[in-house]
């Protein structure tokens, strides 16, 4: 297989796994565990297209956010993505400064799968229970922003699983309106999470000899890929559960523990 081949499926991989609540952190490892390794600054940036698609996705919304102060509803639920992210830097940015986090290993990244894929079972199971809630309470707004603060200590856990079930647990039972909320706080977070890592290798001359064709054709296909699973998405949990998200999760960590290397 050759390395432009091996770029456009790691960045179809990334678009397709950043925002299913399945970890694309443990799906991009086992790819490059037969696709090769990939330099820090390759994998913020299929990361920041999959950002990029994002924001595609929502550019109405997000416009309606920016321009729409007068409205006190639109006021009200842009001051609670607000909240979340300041909450996400705040508490995340001192503890990824203290140096915790788990390696992005086989062991533990499975073991995130596993129970994030139980977690996924109990908390729709009790959201259920609340009726139809789409309302995004301030309770909600901080919880998803520690949820997220939690899944970049734990690899594997996945950001969106891990922010749209503490959206559900806290009160927010509808499916789509806890997703749209977390899909929207992590526009900001990720772009400044992947911000953050790029002067983090400037710093430490870490930048390497990039192959520029490589990265951009990773990038474009994990902005293309991610619009497609984004929008396809947020269609399909309006009326279908995530019961087969949490039993893949499971089945995954499952094969990964049994499959690959410890230590890998």
């Amino acid at each position: 297989m050759t390395d432009l081949l091996a770029a456009l499926l790691l960045g179809i991989l990334e678009g397709l796994t950043e925002f299913l609540p399945v970890s694309s952190t443990g799906h991009l490892l086992i790819a490059q565990h037969w696709l090769g390794q990939r330099s820090d600054f390759f994998n913020i940036v299929i990361q920041a297209g999959a950002i990029l698609a994002t924001t595609l996705v929502f550019r109405r919304r997000i416009w309606e956010l920016a321009t729409g102060w007068r409205d006190a509803a639109t006021r009200d639920y842009a001051m609670k993505l607000a909240v979340a992210f300041l909450v996400t830097a705040f508490v995340g940015l001192p503890v990824r400064l203290a140096g915790w986090e788990l390696p992005e290993t086989v062991t533990p990244i499975a073991w995130a799968l596993i129970l994030g894929g139980l977690w996924m079972l109990v908390a729709e199971h009790f959201a259920e229970k609340r009726g139809d809630v789409a309302t995004i309470t301030w309770k909600v707004a901080v919880l998803v922003g520690l949820a997220q603060v939690v899944a970049g200590v734990f690899p594997g856990t996945s950001r969106s699983a891990a922010a749209i079930f503490m959206a559900m647990l806290a009160g927010t039972s509808r499916r789509s309106s806890a997703a749209e909320f977390v899909f929207l706080v992590g526009i900001p977070t990720m772009f400044a999470a992947s911000g953050y890592a790029f002067l983090e290798l400037v710093k430490d001359n870490a930048l390497g000899s990039e192959n520029w064709g490589e990265v951009a054709l990773a990038f474009a296909a994990a902005t293309a890929t991610g619009f497609v699973v984004v929008k396809w998405l947020l269609g399909f949990i309006k009326a279908h559960r995530f019961t087969g998200f949490a039993i893949y999760r499971i089945v995954l960590g499952a094969l990964l523990l049994l499959l690959m290397p410890v230590g890998s």
